[in-house]
């Protein structure tokens, strides 16, 4: 007998008959002699609805009312739920829902995005010896305050992989609405190979930098905690994608997957003395606005007296970027300041990496073949991220996939 975690996503349950068919999943698993556990997130476009009507009443969210926030928007995966465990209830199979504070679900008191602190299994493996179906909401928890909290966007995948390593589970199967990991994205290279199996390492790559496969928190949780996790669909009975140790994959390809991001925006600042404490007094105000900063590249100038840098920040964090870089002029002295929204970042991702040269020389030439300017640069053991024009990003995909061969099995 295994112990299965199984989550599903906004759109496996966006409707009463997707519940059932959730339903039907969940006593298959069953059938086949496993214990089940079951996270749900809130129906499709539920939570978006709840945001707003969260914005309508209080249009700026004090941090006071942040914990009434999360009271709001975690009722959308209560509902859910309780639906599925009334849909498990009617085919004859024994279930009962938790909500995160009733297992409980311990995390920080950070409302709105607080991490996850400590599981007690208790509750959920009592359930389980009954031969019922735990069925959790995912997103929330309880915070040291005994309020309820949100754990951030995409946070259902959090609590899936974060039950599955406290119950010690066979595996944890994360239900979406694509049927696996893709070389990349399968709706701009019409030969995008589904991946049997994906390291850790290279999944938080991609996750990061732009795949909207997995959340990068549940990725990151599933690697420091050994939990198995497969990525597959709940609209067809396919196999998924395994995310596992990188020693048990056989045979690493050069590149593994390609993630690209069109949130970006590139902010430079031109002749800034060159002298110890510049970058400080730039990345510092930065880091207080609590904007994430990406690629840095400097460039200094012939005689060193001057220096021009480059960075990259979410979009939706440009004015704020721009508002902390404005506010220390007076201690950079930065002859100018420029903004451009209209770029995007294409990386490449694979262990392979560490042991295959000239990968950089393959993508640079790919890039330069189709007249592909790059703007930026940074890398890391397994990955090459380049920021190029906005408007360029589908082809440049297209390039790297067929440059790495990457539509071969």
């Amino acid at each position: 007998m295994a112990l299965i975690v199984q989550k599903f996503g906004g759109t496996s349950v966006a409707n009463i008959e997707r519940i059932r068919n959730v339903a039907t999943k969940v006593r298959k698993e069953l059938d086949a002699g496993n214990q089940v556990a079951v996270v749900v997130s809130a129906m499709a476009g539920v939570t978006n609805q709840l945001v707003g009507h969260v914005s309508e009443v209080s249009p700026l969210v004090t941090q006071a009312a942040w914990s009434e926030y999360d009271q709001v928007v975690s009722s959308g995966e209560q509902v859910t739920s309780g639906l599925l465990a009334l849909c498990l209830q009617q085919m004859g199979v024994g279930a009962r829902s938790f909500c995160g504070w009733q297992i409980p679900l311990k995390t920080d008191s950070a409302h709105g995005k607080a991490r996850i602190a400590e599981i007690d299994p208790a509750a959920i493996q009592a359930v389980l010896k009954k031969g019922m179906v735990a069925v959790v909401a995912g997103f929330q928890g309880v915070g040291d305050d005994g309020r309820i909290t949100t754990l951030g966007r995409g946070g259902s995948d959090t609590s899936a992989v974060a039950l599955a390593a406290a119950l010690k589970a066979d595996r944890c199967d994360i239900y979406t609405d694509v049927d696996g990991v893709y070389t990349t994205d399968p709706r701009i290279v019409s030969g995008a190979r589904k991946l049997e199996k994906i390291s850790y390492e290279e999944m938080l790559e991609m996750a990061s930098l732009g795949a909207k496969v997995l959340q990068t928190r549940s990725v990151e949780m599933a690697m420091n905690h050994g939990v198995v996790v497969q990525v597959l669909t709940s609209f067809a009975d396919t196999p998924g994608t395994l995310l596992v140790n990188e020693e048990e994959i056989v045979e690493q390809k050069r590149i593994t997957g390609i993630a690209f991001s069109r949130d970006e925006a590139r902010i430079t600042l031109t002749e800034i003395a060159n002298i110890p404490g510049m970058s400080a007094a730039l990345f510092g105000p930065l880091a207080d606005a609590n904007v994430n900063v990406d690629m840095i590249v400097q460039n200094v100038t012939e005689d060193s007296k001057s220096t021009d840098i480059t960075f990259t920040v979410p979009k939706g964090d440009l004015d704020s970027a721009m508002a902390a870089v404005d506010k220390a002029k007076t201690k950079l002295q930065y002859k100018s300041l420029h903004a451009d929204k209209n770029v995007a970042k294409v990386s490449i991702v694979g262990v392979g990496m560490r042991s295959h040269s000239g990968i950089a020389q393959t993508m640079f030439q790919a890039l330069a073949e189709k007249n592909i300017n790059i703007l930026v640069i940074s890398t890391s053991e397994i990955k090459i991220s380049v920021l190029i024009s906005e408007e360029y990003t589908e082809l440049a995909v297209r390039a790297l996939h067929a440059a790495f061969e990457m539509e071969q099995a």
